[in-house]
């Protein structure tokens, strides 16, 4: 992986320093009662119809008439589902030397459950290929960095409002804005840092009054056609047995796709400031992504149905576990 890709992504190293071994022995008696959930639902092709759109907003980064196209089209959306009741956290930004505008969305799901679960992912993108070898101030498509991420939540949102009975969890999606940092740049700014999952934690009480949600999913990059899925050391630092239960899972629907052997290095994403407020996080991503990552070439026809779906069926009955 090329230093400026580790750069950007293994900054929560600073949390811990980690050694690799493989994933802590699967619990056979959960994934039984995952597999009796019907996931099949879950359309790989609808979720690629949802990246195809979203590129088509390209540039999506903050301030840009793309950004609110996107918030637009998710709220639109989840509208048609169960996630229905919309909130839109907005507040002004003081960053990198001008003032933006902010806004994570965040939907529920059988809100009345005091247990709650959240499944994020981000949506802004980043203003330019940066690392695109011809073109690096062309506008960047994102179509698996932040496109493919939206695309599984809204999916999986449909699955779940269609599905008989509800999972033993309420659920709060959440798409959170400024992921790629303040100048929208990811590892092409030395000085980055997410933005609106940081914010969001720093109000958690104005969400969960009484009780902390149990745990956090993020998501981010989950559709390229050849990736290959291994648990980051920070969420096994962090929920060793939800990463566990998760990747049980993806191993028996999509063994060719989830690996048993971790990484050997940790993701910083949106899920990093939930670890910092002790909430039990992890990340879902494949960062092996060259020579496309953050490329003009980060395009839809890197993207796969079969990714999307060994992703989302694999959270579908993730959900539904006890």
């Amino acid at each position: 992986m090329p230093q400026q890709l580790r750069c950007r992504l293994a900054f929560a190293l600073v949390l811990l320093v980690f050694l690799p071994g493989p994933l802590p022995a699967q619990d056979k008696s959960g994934g039984a009662r995952a597999a009796q959930v019907n996931a099949e639902a879950w359309d790989g092709k609808r979720a690629l119809a949802v990246i195809v759109d979203l590129v088509r907003f390209t540039p999506r980064a903050m301030e840009t008439p793309g950004h609110q196209q996107t918030i637009d089209y998710i709220t639109t959306a989840l509208k048609k589902t169960k996630f229905g009741a919309v909130t839109l956290q907005r507040w002004t930004a003081n960053e990198a030397g001008r003032t933006m505008a902010m806004t994570n969305i965040i939907a529920r799901f059988n809100p009345e459950n005091p247990r709650r679960v959240i499944v994020a992912t981000h949506y802004d993108g980043i203003i330019k290929a940066y690392r695109d070898r011809n073109s690096p101030d062309a506008p960047m498509p994102g179509a698996n960095n932040s496109a493919s991420g939206v695309a599984v939540l809204l999916e999986t949102a449909r699955v779940l409002s269609e599905l008989p009975g509800v999972p033993p969890v309420g659920i709060d999606m959440i798409f959170f804005d400024g992921e790629e940092g303040p100048i929208s740049l990811g590892a092409g700014d030395p000085n980055y840092r997410a933005i609106g999952s940081p914010y969001f934690v720093d109000h958690l009480a104005e969400f969960y009054p009484n009780a902390r949600p149990e745990k956090m999913l993020d998501f981010d990059m989950v559709c390229f056609r050849d990736m290959r899925l291994r648990a980051e050391q920070s969420g096994l630092n962090s929920a060793a047995v939800e990463v566990r239960k998760f990747w049980e899972i993806g191993l028996k629907l999509a063994p060719g796709i989830f690996e048993k052997q971790p990484a050997p290095y940790a993701v910083g994403d949106d899920h990093t400031a939930f670890q910092l407020a002790l909430i039990p996080s992890f990340v879902v991503i494949d960062i092996e992504y060259e020579p496309f990552y953050n490329t003009t070439e980060d395009t839809p026809d890197k993207c796969s149905v079969q990714s999307l779906e060994a992703v989302g069926r694999t959270l579908v009955r993730y959900l539904y576990l006890p």
